[in-house]
């Protein structure tokens, strides 16, 4: 919500998995030539936000290290301090932060101090504006009003995880899932109210995916995440091709959705407008069996970049069991490096 170009953390280093020492900066306080200058202490934060070096966050406890030294903070530059207690102090109020902080002895004796700057925002972002309509056999959900440097997300389990989306637009194209929730989450890790759409609804196009290899139903072209979902069990293979337009490149496939008693499907991408490679691996770009152990796997993580340009890519999903298997793929595209 707050704009962080000119509040930037001076420097960051790994304290834990989800705190940051920040680097301190400032002079020496003692109170004459022959003060003693008592050690600095150290502040840690768990900085929420998409990225943590830009000292935006929507928590404003800070930590503080001070190896049982008395310790104060001052929020306007040194002009007021106020004595802390404990491990930790709350900064409060939505806005940039300039937070010093140095240890104090009894006797008068001061830290340097440590200087860090930060923006606390805490207001959740609107929800986004969704515009949903069919194109070709592909549902999409072009998505509108996202903060700058926020990114959206959606959610196939009613809201209890979520996964990033590519682009301003999901493409969904299938008949397994039940439904699917969107929000967006700004640059502290603030967010908006989720909306959900009803993929079984009478008005969203379901669409079963093609048992013909030479004929695979074929993703809109112009976005940068999709879902392929469907049901599948023995005899009943679904293959379903994207196009990768010029300018772009395949990032990733993976599993992201999958029900069922048996624990084992098979996939294969062959980089064809149709599925002609039968059996023949060498044909194959990859393959493998997928089950719940893949979820979020990236299937093509080691691949070459070269092979995942411009071009068709067709996938071929099956169970080979008599247990319906539901599931759902996504795939990302981005600009080219």
């Amino acid at each position: 919500m707050f704009s962080p170009q000119t509040f930037f953390m001076r420097s960051f280093a790994v304290l834990t998995v989800v705190f940051y020492s920040v680097a301190c900066g400032g002079s020496g306080a003692g109170s004459s030539a022959n003060a003693v200058v008592l050690k600095t202490p150290v502040l840690s934060f768990n900085d929420t936000g998409l990225s943590v070096t830009d000292g935006v966050t929507s928590n404003g406890r800070w930590g503080v290290e001070s190896g049982g030294i008395d310790w104060e903070f001052s929020l306007d530059q040194g002009v007021t301090w106020k004595r802390g207690s404990g491990t930790s102090f709350e900064v409060k109020g939505d806005g940039a932060k300039m937070i010093w902080v140095r240890a104090r002895d009894d006797a008068g004796n001061t830290s340097e101090i440590v200087r860090v700057n930060c923006v606390l925002d805490t207001t959740p972002p609107a929800a986004v504006a969704i515009a949903s309509q069919s194109k070709g056999m592909t549902n999409t959900f072009k998505l509108s009003g996202i903060e700058p440097g926020a990114r959206w997300e959606y959610s196939l389990d009613e809201q209890r995880s979520w996964s990033t989306g590519k682009g301003s637009a999901l493409g969904v194209l299938g008949n397994g899932l039940s439904r699917v929730w969107l929000r967006q989450v700004d640059m502290a890790g603030n967010a908006s109210a989720s909306q959900g759409f009803d993929l079984q609804n009478p008005s969203v196009l379901s669409h079963e995916a093609s048992g013909d290899p030479l004929q695979p139903s074929i993703l809109a072209t112009g976005l940068q995440t999709y879902l392929i979902h469907g049901v599948v069990v023995r005899g009943d293979a679904d293959y379903v091709r994207w196009d990768t337009p010029k300018g772009q490149q395949l990032v990733s496939v993976k599993l992201v959705h999958y029900m069922s008693e048996d624990a084992i499907a098979f996939y294969a991408l062959q980089p064809s407008k149709v599925f002609d490679a039968g059996v023949n691996v060498s044909r194959m770009l990859a393959y493998g069996h997928m089950g719940p152990s893949d979820l979020a796997r990236n299937v093509l993580a080691n691949v070459s970049k070269s092979q995942l340009g411009e071009g068709s890519m067709t996938l071929w999903f099956q169970q080979t069991g008599l247990l319906p298997t539901r599931y759902a793929i996504e795939v990302i595209l981005s600009p080219a490096d």
